[in-house]
This record gives C-alpha cells, structure tokens and sequence, in this order.
C-alpha cells in the first residue's frame, strides 16, 4: 500500500480493480476543511484519461508492473508481433490494444511491453523516434525555420505539422507523447 501523499509522475497504482498510471497530481490544502490530492490517471487497460480525488493520507494498493524489453516484428491482420530480445518468445497485442502506439512503431523497433501479474496491458514507447517523411509538399527557396509549417506524412502513416524546409525523404525526430515535430535527425 502507499499514501496518496507520495504520489509521483509515472507511479502505477491499483483502484477499484482498474491499474493507472499517475500522469499528474497536486496537493490540495484549502483553508476550511481537510487536505485532498487531485490526480490524473490513465487506465493501462483501455487508455483511457480520468481525473481522480483523494483525501489526504489515503492508501491506495501499489501495482508492480512488469517492463519487458521486446522488438516490434511485423503486423499480421489487426494482431501485432513482438519478440522477446532475451528469450525469444513472441506475443501478440490486438490493434484496439495499441491503437496509438501504432503511429509511431516501425519493424525491428525496440519498446518495453507492460504487463501486469502476467496480463499484457500495451506498449511503453521511447520519448522519441526517427522517421522518415514520405509525402509532404516540396520546401520553395526562401521558407524559414519560423515561418509556418505544413503537414507531412510520415513512414508509418502518421501526419506532423513540419516546418517548411522539411522535404521527402528527410528523417525527423518526433515526439512520441504528443506526437509533435522535434528536429531533423
């Protein structure tokens, strides 16, 4: 068990049967009445967001989550392929499981995959990954770094706002958490 008080980004914690992931919190001490802790969570189980209350001192049950490091193989139907890097044992992951992480998987990548008391829950992705730019418009003389930018589509189907320097062909580094432009590689 651990108190609401000891909240940190990135904690998994067990709630009403469901594991979050705490993505956000503030203590909370008004002036009339008792401390409280508001956090924001997401559910590992369907990805969805919620903001949850505490009061303070509450104990909520901690849960271990197991990360194993696994390479991406290959999509076969709407199941994916992963491939301990240890063992070599392979597991699949459902499509509505990892619907996010998609836009940012490439074959061979290497990702940790979550698992907790054996049930696999998804994809831990880098911060960052490079990708290639496989359609976007061409960049004309004289467009700067601050000028604007413009959509392009990227290897693996996902579409980033670009400066407009950026051309076919180029490779980038994108942000994975907010799927946003970084830099060229």
């Amino acid at each position: 068990m651990i108190s609401v008080n000891d909240f940190k980004t990135g904690l998994t914690i067990e709630v009403d049967g469901d594991i979050y992931r705490v993505l956000d919190f503030q203590h909370v001490k008004p002036g009339k009445g008792a401390a409280f802790v508001r956090s924001k969570l997401r559910n590992l189980r369907n990805g969805n967001t919620t903001e949850k209350t505490f009061r303070g001192g509450e104990k909520v049950e901690r849960a271990q989550i197991d990360n194993r490091r696994m390479q991406y193989l290959y999509a076969n139907g709407d199941q994916h392929v992963f491939m301990d890097t240890d063992n070599y044992e392979q597991i699949e992951l459902g499509e509505s499981q990892i619907e996010y992480e998609l836009k940012f998987l490439k074959e061979n990548m290497e990702v940790h995959v979550i698992q907790y008391q054996g049930e696999t829950l998804g994809v831990d992705l880098p911060a960052t990954v490079e990708l290639e730019v496989t359609d976007t418009e061409p960049g004309i003389k004289g467009d700067t770094a601050s000028g604007g930018s413009k959509p392009a589509t990227m290897e693996t189907g996902l579409v980033v706002q670009v400066p407009f320097f950026i051309n076919s062909g180029d490779r980038l580094i994108i942000n994975t958490a907010e799927g946003e432009y970084v830099s060229r590689a």
